[in-house]
Formats: C-alpha cells, sequence, structure tokens
C-alpha cells in the first residue's frame, strides 16, 4: 500500500493537460480513524479493480498539521508499517481546481453527504459507502451504499472481500481489523454498537489472517491511543474528534472528549477558551460529549453545552433533555461555569452518530419557527445572545474585545457597535409585538376584518 500512496503523490504532482484526472476518495470531517482507513483501503481497492483510467487518490479529511491530533489513527498506521509521511491530506490538493478541470471523481466513506463548505463538489460525487443515516437525495450518477453497522470499515471490508478478495493482504487486514473492533467497542454487545455484520467480517479477517493482534490487546492499545489527551490544549481537545452541524443560522460543533467532564470542567480558564474557540471558527454553539470507562469496559457518558448565548444554550439544552428518538436521559450536573450546562448521560448507548441527528432536528424546527414568523430576520433574539464577550469563570471580568459571530436580531442597529445600551426583555418584546402588527396592518386585504 506505501508504494500506492507514494504514486498517488507523484500523479497529483503532475501537471500535464493530457492527464484523465483523480478519482478521490475522502472521508469525513472529523477524520476519525474509521474515515481515515475507509478511504486508504477502499481507494487501494480501486486501485486494482477500476477500469477507469483516473487514479483513485486516498485523501485525509484534514490539514496535516492536525493529523498528531489522531493518535489512534497515528498508532494503527505505525503498527501496520504505514509510514504517515506518505499520505496525502486536505490541504496538500486542490479539489475545487481539479474539478473545474474536469479532472476530479469524488467517492464519500463514512458519511453520506458533502458539508455546506464543500458544495460545490456535489457534482464530482460518484459513489458513498456510509454507515450513517442516509441522508442523501437519490441520483443516477451516483451509487449509494448506506448500512447502520457499527463501522463504515465493515462495509468496505464486504466490498473487497465479495468484489476482490485477492487485495485483501496482511496490511490491510490489520487496518481494517483495528478499526472495526475499535469502533465496535471490542465487539461487545453491551456497548450497542455492534452488528452481525460486523461479527462476520471481524471473524473472517481473523480466520484468513491469523496473525492479527489479539483482539482485547489491539482493541486496548486502541483505546489507549485514542484517549491519550496528554499535552493537549482545549482546543486542540476539540479538534481531536470534531463534526460540524450547520443550520440557517446557526454553526455548531459536536466533539467527543475522552475523559471525564469533571476532569474536563477543571481545565483554568475553560469558558474563556470555548469562547476563543467559537470566535475563531465562527461557532455558536459547541457540544461536549465525554466518554470514560468503568472497569475498561462499560462505557460512562456525560454531556455539556456550551454558548455565549443564554437563548441558543438553553433552547439546544431543552431539545437534548426533550429528545426521544433517542431518548437521552440527561441529568444535570453541577457546573463551575453559567454559560456551560452539564449532564450525565443515563442512555450511554446513545452515542454522537445518534445525538446529531437530535441536533438536526433542532436546528430544522428552528428554521421552520422563523419561516412561519415570516422572516429569518424576525428571529426573537434576547440581548445577551449576541454579547460581544467571552466570559470567565465566577467572578471573571469580561472581556470586551473579542466579538462573537454576529447573530439576527430584532434590536436596532448592530450589536457589535461600542456603546450598544443593554436592551431589557421586555423591550425586545415590545419591538416584537410592533413588527407583528406592522406585517398584519401591511398585510391586511381591503374590507376584511
Amino acid at each position: 500500500m506505501e508504494c500506492f500512496i507514494r504514486s498517488c503523490r507523484a500523479v497529483l504532482k503532475g501537471t500535464a493537460e493530457e492527464s484523465p484526472g483523480v478519482h478521490v476518495v475522502l472521508g469525513n470531517e472529523a477524520c476519525d480513524l474509521d474515515s481515515m482507513v475507509s478511504a486508504l483501503t477502499f481507494a487501494y481497492f480501486l486501485s486494482k479493480t477500476s477500469g477507469s483510467e483516473r487514479t483513485p487518490v486516498p485523501v485525509m479529511n484534514i490539514p496535516r498539521a492536525e493529523f498528531p491530533l489522531r493518535t489512534d489513527s497515528a498508532f494503527l498506521l505505525r503498527e501496520s508499517g504505514l509510514p504517515q509521511d506518505v499520505l496525502v491530506f486536505r490541504d496538500e490538493v486542490n479539489l475545487l481546481g481539479l474539478q473545474h478541470a474536469g479532472k476530479l471523481a469524488l467517492t464519500l466513506v463514512d458519511h453520506n453527504v458533502l458539508p455546506s463548505a464543500d458544495s460545490e463538489l456535489e457534482r464530482s460525487v460518484v459513489e458513498v459507502i456510509d454507515h450513517h443515516l442516509l441522508e442523501r437525495v437519490p441520483s443516477p450518477s451516483c451509487s449509494v451504499t448506506v448500512e447502520t453497522v457499527g463501522s463504515c470499515a465493515t462495509l468496505v471490508t464486504e466490498r473487497i472481500v465479495q468484489k476482490s478478495p485477492e487485495v485483501l493482504d496482511r496490511q490491510v487486514a490489520q487496518l481494517l481489523y483495528g478499526t472495526i473492533v475499535l469502533d465496535c467497542v471490542n465487539m461487545a454487545p453491551e456497548a450497542g454498537r455492534v452488528t452481525p455484520k460486523d461479527s462476520k467480517y471481524a471473524v473472517l479477517l481473523e480466520q484468513r489472517f491469523p496473525d492479527l493482534p489479539p483482539r482485547s490487546a489491539l482493541f486496548q492499545s486502541l483505546q489507549s491511543a485514542k484517549f491519550d489527551m496528554s499535552g493537549l490544549t482545549t482546543e486542540q481537545m476539540l479538534l481531536k474528534d470534531l463534526k460540524v452541524v450547520s443550520g440557517a443560522d446557526l454553526k455548531l460543533a459536536v466533539s467527543v472528549i475522552y475523559m471525564t467532564l469533571e476532569a474536563f470542567l477543571q481545565r483554568q480558564c475553560l469558558q474563556q477558551e470555548l469562547c476563543e474557540f467559537c470566535h475563531k471558527h465562527h461557532y455558536s454553539l459547541v457540544v461536549i460529549m465525554t466518554i470514560s470507562f468503568k472497569d475498561k469496559k462499560e462505557a460512562f457518558r456525560q454531556m455539556a453545552v456550551y454558548s455565549s448565548s443564554t437563548l441558543y444554550r438553553e433552547e439546544l439544552s431543552q431539545a437534548l433533555e426533550n429528545a426521544h428518538n433517542p431518548c437521552l436521559n440527561l441529568s444535570p450536573m453541577s457546573s463551575p461555569y453559567d454559560k456551560i450546562k452539564a449532564y450525565l448521560q443515563g442512555n450511554t448507548l446513545a452515542s454522537r452518530k445518534k445525538v446529531i441527528p437530535i441536533i438536526k432536528d433542532f436546528l430544522k424546527d428552528r428554521e421552520r419557527r422563523a419561516v412561519h414568523c415570516g422572516n429569518l430576520e424576525d428571529l426573537l433574539v434576547l440581548e445577551d445572545q449576541f454579547n460581544p464577550s467571552c466570559a470567565g469563570g465566577p467572578g471573571m471580568e469580561e472581556d470586551s474585545n473579542v466579538p462573537p459571530t454576529p447573530m439576527n436580531s430584532l434590536v436596532e442597529g448592530c450589536p457589535l457597535d461600542s456603546g450598544l445600551p443593554r436592551v431589557s426583555a421586555e423591550a425586545v418584546l415590545e419591538r416584537f409585538r410592533e413588527v407583528s402588527d406592522k406585517d398584519m396592518t401591511e398585510n391586511k386585504v381591503p374590507g376584511g376584518k
């Protein structure tokens, strides 16, 4: 596989106009182990079986500088004998440039819908292999394989075994096997991640390559590497395993952190750092999902919601508390910060994959309510929603030099203008009534009631 990836890098460096182009295999924005391995192994499979003249190229969907944060991926690549320096990262290839030149085909693995930032690439997507909820609109130009198994690597393994089993060498097998075992929590049924298909292909790999590392030992090594947070800043911890969810006027970060929430909340100046993180990356909210393990086996989950906007924070928190599909069984926990709501998550089977649809439904519901009111501009937003400060912990002064992402408001003028007077909730409600009365007057049918 190393020679294959090195040849991919050489192709990307080529500038010959007569080149037929590349077939990029791209994982999701989190670029976790499943996305990385699925992209590597499926591109390798295509290189051995595809009749296309386009060169298959696996692209890791993060900048190269972020790879050290993927500690479990670095460990498995090292154990499988694949040097990380040969990998191709997102900041090393111009996908839009290739598309504009007519030299790009795109396969998505471990996600089935491109994020809004990549929406222009949609016309190049020719295939999808994913294990998340199907959100993609059907198209005759795109082949879709979506099945809610524990790991996307399971579906890649199935494709290789069914179509070209000779591609499955020892190195490819170890990459796929390690990923399936980690994603499915050592194939433990009580973790709620493993399906019969995951078990089937894990056993097949074990039988075909009996010298693979013992399952439990490999899982413990990968889990230890994944949970290694030593030396990371708060921003690095949030970026380590992050997915983004966007709505019409909100952009959320959903980060998984591998430690207890109590330990995370003890980080010095945490609320200030979360505010700076949101400002830097243009997020309105951050949802932090922590996971740790009791006795190295039983999952223990907690959750926190941060936003400098009281309205956003309370709205999303209520949506999560009231969720039924699935019910998260959230119990409030004490938080040392006024802008961070903390919870114990009783439903330990509800991973981020199951929480994100709840958040998407919340965003859709906000948009429907906004449209019902007549305009997205007419959302009722209290003044502290756009408070241009990053509040610290209790007793800390606010830093008015750090502006947030601008929000819609009924309040006259720009909320970031200096000297903005504090506006009461009553004043905002009165403004809302004025707008509503004006709309009714303007839209009244002559002679009607």
